[in-house]
């Protein structure tokens, strides 16, 4: 995968790491801390996928994975969400909405990992 995944997470530390845990694992890796700023990246680079956190501040991981399912410069971008509030029925609507796969936090690295190269490729 030689373009970078572009993390969407407005905390701080979890923006870090999931960053380094990308990085680790030889993935290029970029990281906006809100869906506004996501936006404007995503209209002047190109990126292999998006990694969402739900619960973003402002305008949420939903309608962020809205804008891009809506704008055809980034609909064939698969998006993966990320949530520290984890259910089974929030698990079963990110994937109706159009995620390609779900994570509750904490992350699980080798499972995220693995399932983000495959997704990614």
């Amino acid at each position: 995968m030689s373009l970078p995944i572009l993390v969407v997470e407005d905390d701080p530390d979890g923006r870090e790491l999931v960053g380094r845990m990308l990085r680790y694992h030889r993935l290029s890796v970029q990281t906006v801390d809100d869906a506004e700023e996501a936006l404007v990246q995503l209209a002047q680079n190109d990126y292999a996928g998006v990694i969402i956190d739900l619960a973003l501040p402002g305008m949420d991981g939903w309608t962020l994975l809205k804008h891009i399912q809506q704008d055809p410069r980034t609909s064939h971008l698969r998006c993966v969400a990320v949530t520290a509030y984890h259910s089974v029925e929030t698990a079963v609507k990110a994937i109706e909405d159009g995620f390609v796969a779900y994570f509750p936090k904490p992350l699980e690295t080798t499972a995220f990992v693995r399932e983000l190269e495959r997704v990614f490729a």
